[in-house]
């Protein structure tokens, strides 16, 4: 990966994000800041409808902001083409969401594969790293099977194998386990962790489970189109 403990692998200053609603302007963000370094695990919370996935597409470059800028791995998305973002967000990040994603008609193998296949990596070793990263994940017996055959739980295993499977510099989740029961959530938590530290990746986790968010390195909670660390009541 070539980077430092200490290199800040994705930021984002005074970012602001407004939407319209019914002719007015509305703001989600408001000049928002925030450094994270390689490795480090950082969790976001805050109550619903807080602007957490926005924030979330914005340093994932899915989405722009109106003001302010965001750096991942050193180069302002901003200034980037539609089609230099997608290279970057390829090379450097990995998304996980609350719903897997995963494309029906392919098989789980395929599936882990798309992204290493998309950037024209060789077919047989993209083949190969799908291979690893599931079972790394526990899913090494069900590399043919179709999503619509995958338990909620290794159906999510599976797009954790997927974000990882190029080996971003950094991992952005949005509500990981918001869609597993509380055993298997922490099951995919777990081993989301545990690949975090064996990869070296930054872990960046949009949850509103305070149990989740005390595991990470560090909390900050947005409230009010604010950013702030979190300080515990009591």
């Amino acid at each position: 990966m070539g980077t430092h403990d200490n290199s800040i692998v994705l930021s984002c200053k005074n970012l602001s994000r407004s939407f319209s609603d019914a002719g007015q302007a509305l703001e989600v963000l408001g000049n928002v800041s925030l450094e994270v370094k390689a490795g480090e695990r950082l969790a976001i919370i805050g109550r619903s409808g807080a602007g957490k996935t926005t924030l979330l597409q914005l340093l994932g470059g899915l989405d722009l902001p109106d003001e302010g800028t965001v750096e991942v791995a050193g180069k302002d998305l901003a200034k980037l083409s539609n089609k230099e973002r997608g290279v970057l967000r390829n090379e450097a990040l990995g998304f996980v969401y609350q719903f897997h994603h995963l494309l029906p008609e392919f098989t789980a193998l395929e599936n882990v594969a798309m992204p290493l296949l998309m950037r024209r990596d060789p077919v047989s070793e993209s083949i190969a790293r799908a291979t690893e990263v599931l079972g790394r994940v526990g899913l090494h017996d069900r590399l043919t099977h179709r999503p619509g055959e995958l338990s909620g739980g290794e159906r999510q295993r599976a797009a954790v194998a997927r974000a990882l499977v190029t080996q971003p510099a950094v991992i952005l989740a949005d509500e990981p386990t918001g869609n597993l029961d509380e055993q298997t959530g922490e099951t995919v938590f777990e081993l989301m962790l545990e690949l975090n530290r064996e990869a070296g990746a930054s872990l960046i986790v949009v949850t509103h489970d305070l149990d989740l968010a005390a595991r990470m390195d560090r909390i900050v909670e947005l409230d009010q189109g604010q950013l702030k660390p979190y300080k515990a009541v009591g």
